[in-house]
Formats: C-alpha cells, sequence, structure tokens
C-alpha cells in the first residue's frame, strides 16, 4: 500500500502490551504507515537507521539506551526522525530534559489514547507537542514572563516562533533567508526581552501564547 509522504511511524518500548496498543492506535489513524518496532534502544537506533521513520515514538526508560539518550543520537545520526516520547511522568522537570535531548513530543501514557494521533500530526507539521497534562507545568506564571509579545520586533517574534515549534537555527535561516548569526542575534533579543532561558521555556512561552495549538 502506497501512503502519502512523511507518515512512516516507528515504535520502541519494552512492554509488549504497550507496543500492541500503541500498534493499534496508529493502524486506526488510516492514513499513517506502522514500519516496525523495537524492545529496547539499542534495537531502535538500528531500526532507525535502517527503515529511516518519520516519526519514532519511544518509551523514555527503555532499557540499553534511553528514550533521552537515543534521542540524542537519532539528532546526530538520524537528523530527519522526529522522536515523540512516552512516560508516566507528568512534572516539567522531565519535559525540560527532553526538550533539552531534542524530542519533538512528549506524551504521559495514561492519556496516549487521545494525544498519539495529535502530537504525530503536530510533528509531521514541523511543530512541538507537549501532553496537555503537563504544558501548564511548563511555563512558570511569572509576572516578567507575562510580558506582551508587542515588545518584541516582526523579526524577534518569528524567530521565537520557529524555535518554539522546534526548529533548528539552520532551518530558521533558510526559511526566513537570514544568516545563522541573525537568527542567533534575534532569538537572543526576544528571550532577553521576555526573560526565557532554554529551549524549554521558548516552547512553554509559545504554548501559552498558543502557537503550537
Amino acid at each position: 500500500m502506497t501512503t502519502e509522504a512523511g507518515r512512516r511511524i516507528a515504535l520502541a518500548d519494552d512492554h509488549p502490551f504497550m507496543l500492541l496498543a500503541l500498534r493499534q492506535l496508529i493502524l486506526a489513524a488510516g492514513n499513517l504507515e506502522f514500519i516496525g518496532e523495537a524492545t529496547t534502544g539499542l534495537e531502535a537506533l538500528t531500526l532507525v537507521r535502517s527503515k529511516r521513520p518519520d516519526i519514532l515514538i519511544a518509551d523514555i526508560g527503555m532499557p540499553k539506551l534511553s528514550g533521552l539518550l537515543l534521542a540524542r543520537r537519532l539528532g546526530d545520526d538520524c537528523p530527519e526522525t522526529k522522536v515523540i516520547v512516552l512516560t508516566a511522568h507528568d512534572d516539567a522537570a522531565h519535559v525540560k530534559q527532553a526538550l533539552a535531548a531534542g524530542v519533538r513530543g512528549y506524551l504521559v501514557k495514561r492519556s496516549a489514547p487521545d494525544t498519539l494521533v495529535p502530537a504525530i500530526k503536530a510533528v509531521l507539521a514541523g511543530g512541538t507537542f507537549v501532553d496537555p497534562l503537563v504544558a501548564g507545568h511548563l511555563f512558570p506564571r511569572r509576572r516578567s514572563r507575562q510580558a506582551s509579545i508587542g515588545g518584541l520586533s516582526e523579526r524577534e517574534c518569528e524567530v521565537l516562533k520557529m524555535c518554539a515549534a522546534g526548529h533548528s537555527t539552520k532551518e530558521i535561516a533558510a526559511q526566513m533567508m537570514l544568516g545563522i548569526k541573525s537568527v542567533e542575534t534575534y532569538r537572543s533579543r526576544a528571550m532577553g526581552k521576555l526573560g526565557l532561558k532554554s529551549r524549554a521555556e521558548i516552547v512553554g512561552f509559545g504554548l501559552a501564547q498558543g502557537w503550537l495549538a
């Protein structure tokens, strides 16, 4: 069967029942192609290197190579494959660690039946998806960070939006036809104006602004 480009999905989880449930959700979506599964992080690394899926959905706590270490490895080896992690953790600290590792989606297992397909669609569209159960914890409601985006220049705002959506500096530079140094400058200025300290906080600000909906 031929499927649309950009819809090839692989799974990695050391729990057979979770793999079965995830596979059924993917197949039920109708427009996603399931291309394989792994039960350890090292198996997942081999699977991705050989089949090059568009998205890998991985348990954050797999044996031999954790989901976060796997995401870091794939960011270097197979950057075209985006990683969505599944976890039981619903706190901001784990979300920030995952985003720092380069994942493009963070799902809490108990809500996966409702969030898996929306997360896949968001990431396929070039965005970042954070489970609604934890999104509210990611962006601390400090007054200094309630600043209006009206304080940003048009370029600063555009760069920040693309950063929040998970685009790399190189991708932003290419799309905006700017130099990498210019993109870094706009991002730094925007972060300074809004009091943001990390990529995780940029994503949190984007969620609060509705940019990633």
